[in-house]
């Protein structure tokens, strides 16, 4: 469980093999190409993105879009299946091979768009003619043709809809004009329609009393058609649009069978482009190009081996990086600490020249996580749940799979120390409880009564304090600086033990008095040699305020130890909830009703549920922190750039390892 060391890689071929040595780099899943450095008489060569981006984007955009109503469509009609599931395997030949299936593809595009723009083309019809019928349902009524309604040498007439509460007021506004006659045609609870009849010669006071009450007149002209006729045109218009849309919706879910290749295709456009920003890392001259890279060091044989098979004539080469050189890191972990990655490199993934620390780093988070839960069914759970996702997704990691894999062995630790406080879903199972009881024990510390349990978890900070100081001890020996691993290390981890054995020697339960003088001892003598030494690479001035710095930093210390107070606080939260869940739900189960037994059942099922969520929220968060915080800042460097080989960004599949493939 290490970083894997890297060689640098230097590279001199023939420019007609650049295209052909890069896939067989990808295809080793090995190689990560880094900016070339300056050499004469070479240049960058000419590359072309912006336009290999476009064309990725259109078809990632129907694909997409695809994906989408192909989903819709299984969704309404209740259709199970993993048409559009990512993560299908692909082989190497399939991938490096799509290419052949550009015109399918390009086709399947073409197809997509155009169902899209007919389906927006449609849709807006709709939409038109649904306002149309609004408008036409309040004449569907009429059986009449509008003409019937038609001006005459004489009169004008009006047909048009007028709100219920306004007809007696127009009533009232025309009825002593003897030139105008209002005719009622049929009404509704939200129009009447009406038709008015007036001489030419009252037109303009008839056109006033129509707009006094918000007279609508019909649209429609004198045509030859009824407004049952009309309502009845847009009925089967708005029938033809929706068959016409189902007919879309049916089209395009046949083109179902085009995702895949459509992403197997996506994914070799996304290689294309990223070869293409590489060149932008390359050197070439006319005939040739060079390119450097790194390289686990384990897989250096391999690497070469392919080059020299793609392309005889090349000059392949490995050093060590120098110094000055920051080569990625690349984590080898088995599957149990790889689950803890994730949290770390939310932090920040290590350097390449510092040691890995999520090996130590999982054990604390498991236990600290364990601690909060502080619980035997909970942890159970976790542990199944958690654990059956995570050993489902081994093989193939994912950031949520490696989270469930650290709250299954976070499940363990609760498990443990669920027993030792002697709480099963909060009820007490064991006839004698190992730990004291987080509500109600306390111990006297200097003769005041503080929580036990708080205590407990302020040792197990000190522990891991502790740790942190030898982690930092032992990063700088191996990187040969003694005096650092000794005076900011060493020196640091003794004041914690001492620390530690002084705080156990004032609690009066431990009946261990001698070791508050011994831990005092320990402490002061390590910090006073902390003050001494911690101004050594400082010149004179900067000497004495280095010592001083040092001992300002105990305060900080302390701060750092009552950090682990959130332990207990989170814990007993849990706690006491699971207890009054398991003490009321207990209760109605045992009262022998049977509809109060179900109400218990329904409280113990979702009181639990809902106190294990909210602590696996608040054990994630403040576990994290802790880590962050308390113990990374110990040793912890971290900037580190993770490993980033060619062709690794995918998106949609799964490509499977090219040792039984052939050569390319």
């Amino acid at each position: 469980m290490a970083i894997a060391e890297m060689r640098k890689l230097h590279l001199i071929a023939m420019s007609y093999d650049k295209d052909a040595i890069l896939n067989a780099m990808q295809r080793t899943g090995a190689v990560e190409v880094v900016l070339h450095t300056d050499t004469e008489n070479t240049a960058v060569p000419a590359f072309c993105v912006e336009e290999n981006k476009e064309y990725l984007s259109s078809v990632e955009s129907a694909l997409c879009a695809l994906c989408s109503k192909v989903d819709e469509y299984e969704k309404e009609r209740k259709i199970k299946s993993d048409v559009t599931k990512d993560g299908f395997d692909v082989t190497y030949d399939e991938f490096i091979t799509a290419t052949s299936q550009k015109e399918r593809c390009e086709k399947a595009v073409q197809d997509v768009s155009a169902l899209l723009d007919a389906r927006r083309r449609l849709q807006s019809e709709l939409s038109t003619i649904r306002k149309a019928q609004k408008e036409a349902s309040a004449y569907a009524g009429l059986t009449e043709p509008f003409v019937r309604w038609k001006d005459t040498a004489k009169v004008s007439v009006r047909l048009g809809l007028v709100s219920p509460q306004n007809v007696e007021k127009l009533e009232g506004a025309l009825k002593d004009n003897e030139l105008v006659v209002l005719e009622t045609l049929s009404s509704t609870n939200e129009y009447v329609i009406v038709a008015i009849y007036a001489h030419k010669s009252v037109l303009e006071e008839t056109e006033t009393a129509l707009v006094s009450v918000g007279f609508v007149r019909q649209p429609y002209g004198d045509v030859e058609k009824s407004g049952r006729d009309i309502y009845q045109e847009t009925v089967q218009e708005e029938k033809r649009i929706i068959g016409l849309l189902e007919k879309n919706e049916e089209d395009m879910y046949a083109l179902r069978t085009e995702i895949r290749p459509l992403k197997v295709y996506a994914e070799y456009l996304t290689f294309a482009l990223e070869k293409e920003e590489v060149s932008e890392k390359l050197r070439v001259t006319k005939r040739t190009f060079l390119l450097e890279a790194y390289v686990p060091k384990f897989e250096e044989e391999r690497v070469q081996a392919v080059i020299r098979e793609t392309a005889k004539a090349s000059y392949v080469a490995f050093s060590d990086p120098t110094e000055e050189e920051n080569p990625p890191t690349l984590l080898r972990n088995n599957t149990v600490v790889g689950a803890f990655e994730g949290i770390t490199n939310m932090y920040s993934p290590p350097h390449y020249r510092e040691f890995d620390p999520n090996a130590v780093m999982g054990f604390f988070y498991s236990i600290f996580m364990g601690f909060i839960i502080g619980d035997a069914g909970y942890g159970l759970l976790m542990a199944l749940v958690g654990g059956w996702i995570w050993w489902k997704n081994r093989k193939r990691p994912t950031g949520f799979s490696r989270l469930a894999g650290s709250f299954g062995f976070g499940g363990i630790f609760a498990i443990v120390w669920g027993l030792l406080f002697n709480s099963l879903f909060g009820f007490a199972i064991l006839p004698k409880t190992v730990m004291p009881n987080p509500q109600e024990d306390m111990w006297s510390l200097v003769g005041i009564a503080v929580p036990s349990v708080l205590i407990i978890s302020m040792f197990i900070g000190l522990f891991q304090i502790f740790v942190g100081y030898v982690c930092k001890a032992i990063q700088e020996w191996r990187r040969g600086n003694v005096a650092d691993a000794l005076c900011d290390g060493a020196v640091w981890a003794v004041f914690t033990v001492g620390v530690a054995l002084a705080i156990l020697g004032f609690v009066s339960e431990a009946n261990l008095p001698k070791l508050a003088l011994v831990g005092g001892i320990m402490a002061g003598g390590a910090l006073v040699l902390a003050m001494l030494t911690a101004g050594r690479k400082e010149k004179f001035f900067g000497k004495f305020t280095k010592g001083f710095g040092a001992a300002y930093g105990v305060i900080n210390f302390a701060s750092d130890i009552l950090s682990y107070a959130r332990l207990y606080g989170l814990m007993l939260s849990g706690a006491v909830i699971a207890s009054i869940v398991s003490q009321y739900g207990g209760g109605f189960v045992a009262s022998g009703n049977p509809i109060i037994i179900v109400l218990g059942v329904l409280l113990l099922v979702v009181g639990h549920g809902f106190n294990l969520v909210m602590n696996l929220l608040g054990a994630y968060i403040h576990d994290a922190r802790l880590q962050y915080v308390e113990f990374y800042g110990r040793f912890y460097e971290g900037d580190g750039t993770l490993f980033a080989p060619l062709g690794s960004k995918r998106k949609y599949v799964y490509l499977l390892p090219a040792e039984n493939n052939k050569t390319l």
